[in-house]
């Protein structure tokens, strides 16, 4: 089993410089299947769905339907590391295919969720 669990967890793009509706998505997972719903920034919505693996690399293919009402396919590696307070960022190698064809490097981390800012304050 992985020393990473996705289920139920929500991550955001790092590089949305404050936009007020940043890229976010929440995970799921069922041993060693991973699926997330997608949106914000330039997603009004998307689906990935992959697999992975002991060390917690995922592997998966995604659909996105931009704002603009365009629709982008691809498909992404992601590598997890353990940020200081146990959430998690995960390094994105992705790759788009089609009319719109492009590759890039991606980071997202865990959100704070707001019970864990709650639990700090008691």
């Amino acid at each position: 089993m992985t020393s990473f669990d996705y289920d139920d967890r929500i991550f955001v793009s790092v590089d949305h410089a404050g936009d007020a509706d940043p890229l976010r998505g929440h995970y799921h997972q069922r041993g060693d299947l991973v699926w997330a719903e997608i949106c914000g920034g330039p997603v009004r919505y998307g689906r990935l769905a992959g697999t992975c693996d002991a060390q917690g690399v995922v592997r998966f293919a995604y659909v996105e339907v931009l704002v603009d009402g365009s629709i982008v396919v691809g498909e992404c590696e992601s590598r997890p590391e353990r940020l200081p307070d146990g959430r998690i960022r995960l390094r994105e190698q992705w790759r788009r295919h089609g009319p719109r064809r492009d590759s890039g490097v991606s980071v997202i981390e865990e959100a704070v969720r707001v019970e864990a800012r709650e639990e700090q304050r008691v």
